[in-house]
Order: structure tokens, then sequence, then C-alpha cells
């Protein structure tokens, strides 16, 4: 394959089109011209001589079919030059593509893992570059190599003036209503007969999901952040549709290494097609680095929330968070999160308080990303509900698995698979439930 790849860059160098490629393979099997069987290193020569004479679509046919030989160190050369190429041309998503193919192959290449992390701050996505960033951290550097990384790390900002993404995805599930199995639960008064709605359904769903923001630079380290978001589930029984939508409008403040953003906003949300409660929600969230290969994450939420469809569930709702990242090796990483979250209510019985930890793990297996979480919830309610004989304590228990195929991916875009399970153990019956779900979706490659 690698032979008959460079007779198209052989094509190109004599001046011919695409299309005589197979001819002059032909010719040049047959005579053994030179040009017929050029090495990888003048086809490399080729490229580079295209790209400077202004013909970046000849460069890219040589180096694409570089990036097929069956020498490992060619291909990921082909795919370092490619890449860098297509970042001067301005197009980074397709670079980060490539350099996220060649870092499937050879994890441990440090300056394609840096020049990722620079194509993804030129896209918007800090989040990302700085996990690139500890990743290359991580796998070791050589001391001047590290110092400029700290330098670029502690310069990193996204000058993106706007963005968005969307997700969509499959999702069956045995439980979409999170409702017990139970036909009838016990009461003060006598036995409640369950309707069918009431309990546990299961279904296949549609998923959506999409972002849109913008940043307005207003002095030095300082933007204005407005954010629009949204997500969906969809069935076909349309009492079961699950839609919330918010707004939110911010400053994004990065003093030094940190990054502070707090913002206002409004969100709502219809269940059935009928809005189900609207938050007024003020927040704080603040990033900070922890040496090289770690970060610490953390967020305050206050929000006051309006059921809709029964006043006594109003009340305050905070919430607070505080998560570790860190990157393991330079394929591998893991966080731990710690949350509690207090909502007050007129009923008390509605009231409660909650809290819990989760884990998750990420290692890059070839051009599969696969990761698995776990997780524990408490929630403890401050009185019985009227009709029930206990006070609501629940224990809840979350597992999950998924991962991300790049070799399949297409135009950016590579499918993904997630498993869910979850238990919640309550006891008062009407919260006690079980589901599995899985999520058949796509997601962005790189």
């Amino acid at each position: 394959m690698a032979y008959r790849a460079y007779h198209f860059a052989a094509a190109l160098a004599a001046g011919l089109p695409l299309a005589a490629a197979p001819a002059l393979a032909q010719q040049t099997g047959q005579q053994g011209d030179r040009i017929g069987n050029l090495k990888a290193t003048q086809v490399f020569d080729l490229a580079a001589r295209a790209e400077a004479a202004g013909r970046p679509n000849d460069a890219e046919t040589m180096y694409r079919a570089l990036a097929h030989d069956p020498d490992v160190e060619i291909r990921s050369e082909a795919r370092f030059r490619l890449g860098m190429m297509l970042s001067r041309l301005g197009r980074n998503r397709d670079a980060a593509i490539e350099f996220r193919a060649l870092l499937d192959e050879k994890p441990d290449a440090a300056r394609v893992r840096l020049e990722l992390a620079r194509v993804l701050a030129t896209l918007g996505d800090e989040a990302a570059a700085r996990r690139e960033l500890r990743a290359a951290q991580a796998g070791g550097l050589p001391p001047q190599v590290a110092q400029v990384v700290d330098q670029f790390a502690q310069a990193l900002r996204s000058r993106k003036p706007w963005g968005a993404s969307v997700e969509f995805a499959l999702v069956p599930d045995s439980n979409i209503n999170r409702a017990t199995d139970a036909e009838t639960l016990d009461t003060i008064i006598a036995p409640l007969d369950l309707s069918r709605d009431a309990r546990q359904k299961s279904g296949l769903g549609a998923r959506a999901s999409g972002q849109v923001y913008a940043r307005i630079p207003i002095a030095t380290d300082l933007s204005v952040l407005p954010r629009i978001s949204g997500q969906g589930e969809f069935y076909r029984e349309g009492q079961f549709n699950d839609v919330s939508a918010s707004a939110l409008i911010g400053l994004e403040w990065s003093p030094g290494r940190d990054r502070v953003r707090p913002s206002v906003g409004g969100t709502f949300r219809w269940y059935g097609g009928a809005l189900y409660a609207g938050t007024a929600t003020a927040s704080i969230d603040w990033q900070h680095p922890l040496g090289r290969k770690a970060q610490l994450s953390t967020n305050f939420t206050i929000a006051d929330t309006d059921y809709r469809q029964n006043d006594l569930q109003n009340g305050l709702l905070l919430n607070g968070s505080v998560a570790y990242e860190r990157a393991f090796s330079a394929r591998s990483g893991g966080s731990v999160t710690l949350s509690a979250t207090r909502q007050t209510a007129r009923d008390p019985g509605y009231a409660n308080a909650a809290g819990g930890a989760s884990l998750l793990y990420w290692h890059e297996i070839g051009r599969t990303t696969a990761y698995a979480n776990a997780g524990i919830r408490r929630l403890e309610s401050d009185a019985r509900l009227f009709l029930f004989p206990e006070r609501r304590r629940d224990w809840n228990f979350t597992l999950g698995a998924g991962a991300t195929f790049r070799a399949l991916q297409f135009k950016g875009f590579a499918p993904l698979i997630r498993l869910e399970y979850e238990r919640n153990v309550s006891t008062v019956g009407l919260y006690d439930y079980r589901r599995t779900a899985a999520t058949f979706g796509i997601t962005r490659a790189f």
C-alpha cells in the first residue's frame, strides 16, 4: 500500500493529475524509473516544497499517503507534519484529529501532546488543553521543556470569542421515570395502589444536548461569559419527555494560574410537556492547578427553586463540590469528587441534606478511550411526609463504564457507548428503584 500511495506523490511531482497515478505506477514499475519508487524522505521533501509553493492540497495528499506506511516512524512523522500544516492553515479541528491519531500509537510523544494542547486551546477547549498538559508532564519531560510547559500552562487562555457543542444519542433505559416497581405502597392510612404510569417504565429514548457561549474581553485576564444550554430526552410516550434549558451570564477572571467564574442565571425544566420547575441560580467556580500533574476544581451554587406543581417543595437549594483530577501517565488519569447538598422546603418532609463521593478512571487503549466510574450518595429528609410512616433516608449507588472509538471517526466525530447502573435504596417505597441504561451516541474524535 505504501508504494502505491507514493505513486500519487510521484504523479504530483511530475505535474500530472491524480487520475494519472495508476498509469504512472504501471509505467515506473516496468521501467524502474526513480520517480515511481520515491523513498519516504523524498516524498516528505516534495510535500514540504508543495506547501511552500502554495499547494497545500497536494502536500496533504502526500502526507496522508505516508500516513499509511507500514513503518510506524514514517507514518508518525507524516501525521505530525500534516497536523502542523493544518494548524498553520487554521484547520485546527483537523489538526487535533491528526495529533490524536499519532498519540494513539505513540502516547509518550510529548511534543505531539503539547501541540494538541495548543490547538485545543485555540479551539476554546481550555479544560481539554490543560488535561493534555498534565498528561504530558506525567509522562516526564526534560527540564528545559518542562519549564516552557509551565509557562504555557500559566499563560493558557482561551481566546475563542464564541463556541458551541452538540451531542445526539439513543438511550435504551430500564427505568426512564426512576420509579419503584412496587404495585402498592404502605401508608399511615391504608395501602396505596400505584397506577401503571407511576411505576417503573422502560423505553428507548433519544437524547439531544447542546451549549452555545460567547467570551467578551473587557480587561486583561477578565471577560464576560454568557452561556445558553439545553438537554432533552424524548420518548414515544410524551408524558415521560424530560427537557431542561438554562441561561447564565457571568465573569471569567484569570489571576495567575487560577480561573474564577462567578455567574447568575436561570433554569427551567419541563416534564411531560408541562413546566415542572423554575430556578434562579447564582454560582461560582474555581480551578487551581496543583503542581504539574493535578488540578483542583470547586463549585458552590445557591438556587431559589419554584416547583410549579407542588408549592410545598419550594425552597432554597445549596450545593457545593470539590474535585481532584490527576494524570497518572500519558495514557491514563482519574478524579475523585466530593459533594454536599442542602434543600429547604415549605414542607419539612421535602427538605433534605445529602452528601456523596464519586470516582472516575480513564485509560487510552490504542485508538479507544475507555473509562469507569462509581459513586455513592446518602440523603436524609428533615421529617417524614404525611402519608408515609418513616422519614426518608436513601442510599444511592451508581456504576458506569464507557468508551469512545476514535478508529471509527468520521469528519471529526466518533461513536461512543456508555453503560450505567443505578440503585436507590429508600425507606420510602416511592423513591426505592433500580435502573440500567445504555447510551449510543457520537462525540468529537479528539
